[in-house]
């Protein structure tokens, strides 16, 4: 598939790396508009598989967030409120009119604050192991254990994707480190990362769920991070507004595990017409 890439500059001049898939040109103001964000850690390269599966139907965009992949490293602000004023940065200068929010992990919690937080701009989420439970008190020790166990500099690509677990989301993990004379090195700040997640340790974000007006897929790796519990009290709370799925076998990357059945289910929920 073929991909573009652009930076924007956020109001508080953080720079974030946009990269759209397909071509550009006559028929893409028919397409629908979505916006894809990845979890912590990541970068937009994660959704590689799944853009191509989707196909031209669909207006794809995807950016790596403040902090992340070729995005400025170190902001100031990784707030959950800065998380959402980019969301809706990347959507506004890139024209995506009421884009559908597909965000996976942190990314799918930035989706659900943007459109808990900006009603009118949202046409539906889709959101990947990603819900409102909180707090979690123990997560940016859990985050920051995790990151220091990167044996840092990788040797090679392949060495690293067999640490990330190997398969398609060892690669997608590996793709996403910076290649340098002496080996790969993480696109990202270990402190920056645990920071991102700071406000899920004290606070969940029910109260936000609540606000959601917008259809809504959860899709939950039948081997992931997320709780059932959790996807069903989020479909109590909206029942007729939540449709909740789980793809057997998959992990919390449910979009590397996984991607045809997560784009089964994807053009299930909202059919590119």
């Amino acid at each position: 598939m073929i991909k573009s890439t652009v930076t924007i500059t956020t109001d508080d001049g953080v720079r974030l790396a946009c990269t759209e898939y397909g071509p550009a040109g006559p028929g893409r103001e028919s397409a629908v508009p979505v916006l894809l964000a990845h979890g912590l850690a990541g970068h937009t390269g994660e959704w590689d598989a799944l853009a191509e599966l989707l196909g031209p139907a669909y207006r794809l965009v995807g950016y790596d967030a403040r902090g992340h992949g070729m995005s400025d490293r170190l902001p100031e602000d990784v707030s959950r409120a800065a998380h959402i004023r980019d969301a809706v940065a990347v959507a506004g200068q890139l024209a995506l009119a009421r884009p559908v929010l597909i965000g996976q992990s942190l990314g799918g919690l930035t989706a659900l604050l943007t459109a808990a937080e900006h009603p009118d701009l949202v046409r539906a989420l889709v959101l990947v192991e990603a819900g409102p439970r909180g707090p979690a008190p123990e997560l940016p020790g859990k985050i920051g254990r995790w990151l220091d166990s990167w044996p840092v500099p990788f040797e090679s690509a392949e060495a690293a994707a067999d640490f990330f677990g190997g398969g398609p989301a060892g690669l997608a993990w590996a793709a996403g480190l910076e290649v340098r004379a002496d080996g790969l090195y993480p696109r990202v700040d270990r402190d920056v990362m645990v920071a991102c997640v700071a406000e899920s340790a004290v606070r969940s974000f029910w109260a936000e769920w609540d606000r959601v007006r917008c259809p809504t897929l959860v899709v939950r790796g039948g081997k992931g991070a997320m709780p059932a519990s959790e996807a069903t009290e989020m479909r109590v709370r909206r029942p007729a507004g939540t449709r909740v799925e789980a793809v057997p076998g998959a992990g919390h990357d449910v979009h590397l595990d996984a991607p045809s059945e997560l784009c089964a289910l994807i053009k299930e929920f909202l059919p590119p017409t």
